[in-house]
Parts: C-alpha cells; sequence; structure tokens
C-alpha cells in the first residue's frame, strides 16, 4: 500500500470498488490478479496441490462474498493473504495425525533466556556449490519445511519463499510482531540444523 500526501492508496482499489459494486467481469478480475499468488501460498503452506487447489478456491470465494468484511485498514493483498493463510493452516492442522507431529523441543537447537540460539554449528555452505547435491539438497529441504509444524511453517514460508515482511505477516496472521520473529527465526535454525546434518560426513552422521 502506497502513501500519497499522508493517505494510503491500495495498489487494488479498482478491484475493491469490482467486487464491492458487484461488476460483472470482477470475480474474473480477482482470480486473474490474486489466484497464481492464493495458490503458491497455499501450495507451499498445505504442500499438496489438491489441497491447495481447495484452500485457494475457498480463499477467493471468501474474499469475493465477503469483500463488505474488507475495512480497508490493510492492503487488499494482506487481507486475502491472511484469508489464504488461516484456510491453508486450518487444512494443514486438520490433515496433520498429532502422532507425525515432531517433537520439537527435541530436534530444535538449544536457544538462551533471550532467544538467540548459541549451538555452533559446522559452516557446510561452501558444500552447497557442489553440482551432485543441488537436486539432493533440495528434496532435503523440502522435506523439513514439511515436518515444520503449521504455525512455524505459514510464517517461514510467506517470509522466507513469499518475501513478506514481518509487519505485513503479523497483519495478515492477527498475530504479534514477536511471535512472526520467534516463528520466521526458530524454523531457520531447524532447517539450518537439518542441512547440516546432511552436509556433516557420512561417519559423523546420527544413526536412525
Amino acid at each position: 500500500m502506497t502513501t500519497i500526501s499522508g493517505t494510503r492508496v491500495d495498489p487494488d482499489a479498482a478491484l475493491v470498488h469490482a467486487l464491492r459494486t458487484d461488476e460483472p467481469g470482477a470475480a474474473e478480475s480477482l482470480v486473474h490478479t490474486f489466484g497464481d499468488r492464493v495458490y503458491r501460498l497455499a501450495v507451499r503452506i498445505t504442500g499438496q496441490p489438491a489441497d491447495a487447489e481447495e484452500v485457494a478456491q475457498d480463499a477467493l470465494w471468501t474474499a469475493a462474498r465477503k469483500i463488505h468484511m474488507f475495512k480497508g485498514e490493510a492492503a487488499f493483498g494482506s487481507w486475502l493473504y491472511r484469508i489464504t493463510a488461516n484456510a491453508a493452516y486450518q487444512k494443514l492442522r486438520s490433515r496433520k495425525a498429532r502422532q507425525n507431529e515432531i517433537a520439537w523441543d527435541q530436534v530444535m537447537p538449544a536457544i538462551d533466556d533471550d532467544g538467540r540460539h548459541f549451538e555452533p554449528m559446522d559452516d557446510w555452505s561452501q558444500r552447497v556449490d557442489e553440482h551432485t547435491l543441488q537436486g539432493e539438497l533440495r528434496e532435503v529441504l523440502e522435506n523439513a519445511i514439511e515436518t515444520l509444524p503449521p504455525d512455524y511453517r505459514t510464517a517461514f514460508v510467506m517470509h522466507d519463499m513469499e518475501g513478506l515482511s514481518n509487519p505485513e505477516i503479523a497483519e495478515a496472521l492477527g498475530i504479534s510482531l514477536p511471535a512472526v520473529k520467534s516463528r520466521v527465526h526458530r524454523s531457520r535454525l531447524f532447517l539450518r540444523q537439518r542441512l547440516n546434518n546432511y552436509m556433516s560426513p557420512a561417519e559423523e552422521r546420527p544413526r536412525s
């Protein structure tokens, strides 16, 4: 959302007006403008194309039918992202059996009283450039993201994969800014730990 002479201007103001006045083609414009972005966010949170399709359709339908609930206090895109993220979050939570969820405190790196990570980790960044590891690293990373608890996974995806700022995520999810920072930070540490385990020499890896 941009600011002109102290007045916030939503870049999607024309679309919002079309939806509010039920103009012909408004729903199609909504899908054309946000369909791909909404689906991408949904699939990255749920990890399942079929679930993402359902989430995206529900989110776009909700935005179109409940446009009167959009107060304009935030950008329309942020409001729609909140609808999408919450729908994807609920889908992920309902699908994820408790016995399959990770024991978060057992796998997370140690955190001090101020929330800082204080366990040293090996620097494996040079090995990332090895061509043979590229495909494997991507698979390891994607699998690790899928094991994140839903609330951490949602914040991480929105920040590091969708490029939203911490304030935008807090606004979209209706949580505090410190909560966003904590979830993103701890998710990064967890993923770094998983990648660090993978990049360690085979003889140093923990046996399963």
